[in-house]
């Protein structure tokens, strides 16, 4: 799920090429190679990472980062998309128009986000932070209330953690899983227990 390298020079060879022609998501995925699960976890993940409200939103979105996961660990190279989502497309044009105006944020994000300590993304360590990622995703999608922002967060952590190389946000990412083993722990000891006094005092 890693490669090394930033992500910028790669956004420039995928959108390069005539402004009329077009990418499609599944070429788009394919062109990120072993970047491409990470990023697109994270994709589906970002909306649960602030408090929005919306019923049901972490299963809506765990349960196709439970579909890609299991992709990514049967060893396929890139997420297999329904033919319906990978054919759409966009025209290289005006997806050179958005790198040109991202461009600055993105490398502010790189300056921030690059490969370090990478003995946190190698070896054991790599498979335990994928064994631990596919975890924080089950809980996300299990509708637990209160429980969805800090596994979201691990979740986030972990794909940058995987997209850029960075053992900095791989920490983070166990930081975040810690505390959300610790708080769903709490949540489903304590949750039953005030559901029983309510149901008490009501009958």
């Amino acid at each position: 799920m890693r490669e090394r390298g930033t992500l910028l020079p790669v956004l420039e060879r995928l959108f390069e090429g005539p402004r009329e022609s077009r990418l499609t998501l599944q070429a788009f995925l394919a062109g990120l190679g072993g970047r491409s699960y990470a990023f697109i976890v994270a994709a589906l993940d970002l909306p649960n990472c602030v408090p929005t409200g919306i019923p049901l939103l972490s299963t809506v979105t765990g349960v196709p980062m439970l579909w890609l996961v299991a992709q990514a660990w049967l060893g396929h190279p890139t997420p297999s998309l329904p033919q319906f989502i990978g054919l759409r497309s966009l025209p290289r044009g005006r997806l050179q128009d958005f790198l040109g105006r991202a461009r600055r944020r993105i490398e502010w994000i790189e300056a921030a986000i690059h490969p370090r300590r990478d003995w946190w993304v190698t070896g054991i360590r790599r498979r335990l932070l994928q064994l631990t990622l596919i975890t924080m995703i089950v809980v996300l999608a299990v509708p637990i209330p209160f429980d969805n922002l800090l596994p979201a967060w691990s979740i986030l952590f972990f794909c940058l953690a995987l997209i850029e190389g960075d053992g900095v946000m791989a920490m983070l990412g166990w930081a975040f899983a810690v505390l959300t083993v610790l708080w769903t722990t709490f949540l489903l000891i304590v949750g039953p227990l005030v559901v029983a006094g309510v149901f008490k005092s009501f009958f």
